[in-house]
């Protein structure tokens, strides 16, 4: 059989940990679109400290190529486009115009290793002949000098189909439980089908649209919020809850302990620093839009009031638009 082309965006530490292990298996060769880390890769390869593959020094996927020049109409076509760019809907270009060029109708599967609810809705509208999936990722790997990656929790990764009209269901499955087998068969990763991708997603969001944002607006880590009995009873147990009630309002019941098992993932000796805060923390943007904005927008659109969720959201607003003004006009 023969290997599966793929084209990987986003080589951060989630993307990178991902070509490796679609390459560790030998049923997969990576065309990584590299932006910031091009030249150290070109040079001198990925170092990788990992858990689950050990030291990997001078590591390349079997290709690697410069944002922008993404292949147009490549041949012979991809098999997979595995996203792994942060999710921020409110900055172009979008990722629908970012792949685009290397989609063939009909043929290349979407693979959207990323967080937040709604994020396949602009990719099936653009291209409605096309499987999307979703990756819910559920790991700790991050790019700590360009082309230098510290991979320090297991790498777990759920995937399953969105929902699409025109494409057998049975079809549907069989695609993600393929491209799963693919993502596993190096042996060194934690790589599940998943038939329920809402309730994962929504699973995801207690902690995503919670403690994610409280620590980038308060500058805490996780560890230090729990410290702070203030802050948990008024800040990020309201905000859980308020997610719990807009996913049962839309048909997706979490576990009843989700609030504990939630806060308990997160030990307080671990002092965990989450994306948003790191983002802040080195002047990026943050990816509050599909993480919060949209949990807030589905509450409103079902009359639900979620007054904690809104006021986290406007403040997020606010910072994204001082890191905006910081960057100049154009990103604006």
């Amino acid at each position: 059989m023969a290997k599966s082309r793929v084209l990987l965006v986003g080589s951060g530490g989630i993307g990178t940990v991902a070509a490796l292990n679609l390459e560790a298996g030998n049923w997969a060769d990576v065309t990584s679109v590299l932006r910031s880390n091009h030249a150290a890769v070109l040079q001198k390869g990925f170092t990788i400290e990992s858990c689950d593959h050990g030291t990997v020094t001078n590591w390349r996927p079997t290709q690697s190529i410069p944002d922008p020049f993404m292949p147009c109409h490549p041949s012979p076509p991809f098999d997979y486009i595995v996203c792994c760019t942060k999710n921020i809907p409110d900055v172009p270009p979008s990722l629908c115009e970012l792949i685009a060029p290397a989609v063939t109708p009909g043929q290349t599967v979407i693979v959207l290793v990323q967080n937040g609810i709604n994020i396949e809705r602009p990719l099936t509208t653009q291209f409605p002949n096309n499987l999307v999936l979703s990756g819910v990722s559920r790991t700790d790997a991050h790019e700590i000098a360009p082309a230098v990656i510290h991979h320090k929790q297991t790498d777990s990764l759920d995937v399953g189909p969105f929902p699409h009209p025109s494409i057998p269901v049975a079809q549907q499955e069989h695609v993600a439980r393929e491209f799963v087998r693919i993502y596993s068969a190096g042996g060194k990763t934690n790589c599940r089908y998943d038939a329920s991708v809402a309730l994962n997603r929504w699973r995801k969001l207690v902690y995503n649209a919670c403690l994610n944002p409280i620590c980038a607006l308060t500058g805490l880590d996780t560890g230090t919020l729990q410290l702070d009995d203030r802050s948990m009873q008024t800040l990020v147990k309201p905000a859980m809850r308020e997610v719990i009630q807009v996913a049962a309002a839309l048909g997706h019941h979490l576990p009843d302990d989700i609030i504990e098992t939630t806060i308990a993932s997160n030990p307080v000796e671990r002092r965990i620093s989450p994306s948003m805060l790191v983002d802040l923390r080195k002047g990026n943007l943050i990816e509050h839009e599909n993480l919060l904005g949209e949990v807030v927008r589905e509450a409103d659109a079902i009359g639900l009031s979620v007054p904690t969720l809104t006021l986290l959201y406007n403040l997020c607003c606010a910072v994204q638009l001082r890191t905006k003004q910081s960057r100049g006009p154009s990103s604006v």
